[in-house]
């Protein structure tokens, strides 16, 4: 929908205000609104996609004693409005901004657990002289915030934080560290000092007094309780029944919705769900990971018409710097390049764009779940003497059966920090030039584990997961890869009504050893044929393995890991091992070589010779 700004402290100026706005045009287009004060400016670009004459932002109450900025959908918006005219509140516009404030002055601090939708918003109370922020509980839209001291930043994108004049910029070396085990920046910290997200569900009151006091509250928790009393088949007609809901909430717009298409159950379902008319495919030279003419057929059947946009390396490796600097930090996972794209096709004939996010954590869909099922009689040795087997193994060299018996030398809380796992703390040490240690990435994870202690272990990875991977990676890659083009980019799968049949589904009809989103494939049978609805999981892949083994694309990455730049945090012989072990077959490195390359890339746009816009 748009982009948020704003700061709170003592120097408030326009031209500062309007700087910030302008380092996020791209996320709203359409038009721009201020609000300033003796203590807070607020600032708001605007995508404009429902009620387009009424939706403006700062938005105001009757009194002006509230003002909001807001990014995101609110899907319940017509419900809550009937509910808060029924209390006699009364309304001027059809937007869902116009409900947050009405919604704040009859709830106050519970009204984000009343909001169905992808939401970031923030309302100043100049009464209270406090300012409200909230996220949604998946974290679909971004929120981040900048304190020290007398000095809050707060906005969609960190790129808004750069040009304030007290920000200080600096690289926070500890989530590099993070970074190179999970593949993205986890967690609440960034890659800049005294940055931070705000967590999803969560909402924050921020004060002002001598100095800026900030007081964050939890406001909903994803919680899993089996029922283990219905059929396969119920469990199917629930799914489809939901998700028929969410889709057309979803679809709620006054502009023309299109819909992202892989040749995946995911994304096929949500379309044979849709009203949409136009669907955006991605496809690459490389027919192994090209699934274009299988997602083309699908729509031909379906009689949408379909855009198919191919990908080839050197434009591929030509956008990096561009797509790195609409992350804000650094993203090692290549399917993020798709998603630009793919964006930056649709964004010439739709606004808004539906697409199957979430569908794998909800539902169980990723190849690592099968693993408790297939190593349950391994899993059934003493934990001591898997203990001792791992610590042996974790001497000899590195194999994927070696990297088992290590991992599997590990209770589940030890071993599973999320969906994506690929520098060691051993390889780390070796690796960096200065490797600090004192966050480990279990620790993230450990409390969500600790949250769910007495659930089966299929279920504790699917709660990790929807706290670290979902926000961190999936659902932050699908925001600025789609706001970078001014696409709203929406997921039904991620409704609160979806997830609450989701997380009552057991196990056994979520995944075995042979198949994964069991009880979702079922449901999308009915509506998209077995073929597509048992297909396994590609999404967006990207050839990246293949491309890293052409002279040209190695050479452009064996200079990045010779520079001055990568001298500074790694032992740059050890990078350039990696890359001619890859190169030769002698090893697959192609995850952890692109980890640190995209690193590399980030921090020239960041903190080298080209700052500023691509």
């Amino acid at each position: 929908m748009c982009g948020i700004v704003g700061y709170m402290g003592t120097n408030i100026e326009e031209s500062v205000l309007k700087n910030m706005m302008e380092q996020i045009r791209h996320r709203g287009p359409d038009g721009e609104g201020m609000y300033l004060d003796d203590q807070i400016g607020l600032g708001h670009r605007r995508l404009a996609i429902i009620d387009i004459d009424g939706g403006r932002q700062p938005m105001k109450n009757e009194d002006g004693n509230l003002i909001c900025v807001f990014n995101g959908e609110v899907y319940n918006h017509q419900e809550l409005r009937e509910e808060l005219k029924s209390r006699n509140h009364t309304f001027s516009t059809e937007s869902d901004t116009e409900v947050l404030l009405h919604g704040y002055e009859e709830w106050k601090y519970e009204l984000p657990e009343k909001l169905q939708g992808m939401f970031a918003f923030v309302i100043w109370d100049r009464a209270k002289k406090e300012l409200l922020c909230a996220r949604d509980c998946f974290g679909i839209k971004p929120f981040y915030y900048y304190k020290r001291d007398d000095v809050f930043l707060f906005g969609s994108e960190i790129k808004s934080f750069l040009v304030h004049p007290e920000f200080e910029k600096k690289m926070n070396l500890e989530q590099l560290e993070l970074y190179l085990t999970y593949q993205y920046s986890p967690g609440t910290g960034t890659f800049f000092e005294n940055v931070w997200k705000l967590p999803p569900a969560h909402y924050m009151v921020v004060k002002q007094e001598k100095e800026i006091k900030t007081e964050l509250h939890e406001y909903w928790k994803p919680e899993f309780k089996d029922d283990k009393y219905k059929t396969l088949e119920e469990w199917a007609i629930q799914i489809d029944r939901v998700m028929r809901q969410s889709v057309r909430d979803h679809e709620i717009s006054d502009v023309e919705v299109g819909s992202f298409l892989s040749s995946g159950v995911d994304s096929s379902y949500v379309v044979s769900l849709s009203h949409v008319n136009k669907t955006f495919t991605i496809g690459f030279e490389n027919l192994k990971y090209d699934e274009s003419s299988l997602a083309h057929s699908y729509s031909q059947e379906l009689g949408i018409w379909n855009q198919v946009y191919a990908i080839d390396a050197e434009e591929l490796f030509e956008t990096l710097p561009r797509i790195q600097y609409y992350m804000d930090e650094p993203l090692g996972d290549a399917a993020s390049i798709a998603l630009y794209f793919l964006n930056r096709k649709a964004a010439k004939h739709v606004k808004v764009c539906l697409s199957g996010e979430g569908a794998d954590e909800l539902f169980a869909g990723y190849h690592i779940y099968k693993e408790p099922e297939m190593c349950k009689k391994y899993d059934g040795i003493p934990l001591w003497m898997r203990s001792f087997i791992g610590a042996v193994a974790d001497m000899l060299p590195d194999r994927a059966g070696i990297r088992f018996l290590v991992r599997h030398g590990r209770n589940l809380s030890q071993r599973y920090i999320g969906n994506t796992s690929l520098f060691t703390e051993k390889q780390k040490r070796r690796l960096m030039k200065q490797y600090i240690g004192n966050k480990k990435p279990e620790v993230l994870s450990q409390k969500y584990f600790e949250e769910l202690d007495n659930a089966d272990e299929v279920t504790r990875m699917q709660y990790v997961d929807l706290h670290l991977w979902l926000p961190g990676d999936i659902l932050l890659k699908a925001d600025k890869m789609s706001m970078a083009h001014s696409v709203e980019l929406r997921v039904p799968f991620l409704d609160k009504e979806v997830f609450a049949i989701a997380s009552q589904i057991p196990t056994n009809y979520k995944v075995n050893q042979n198949e994964t989103k069991i009880a979702l494939r079922m449901a999308a049978k009915r509506r998209i044929g077995s073929n597509i609805a048992g297909r396994k999981k590609l999404g967006f892949p990207v050839p990246i393995r293949e491309w890293l083994r052409e002279d040209k694309y190695a050479g452009l990455v064996r200079k990045s890991f010779e520079s001055e730049s990568a001298k500074k945090f790694f032992q740059t012989r050890r990078l350039v091992k990696l890359l001619d072990d890859h190169i030769s077959g002698k090893r697959d490195n192609f995850r952890q070589i692109w980890c640190v390359y995209m690193f590399l890339v980030w921090h020239e746009v960041y903190f080298g010779e080209c700052r500023g816009e691509m």
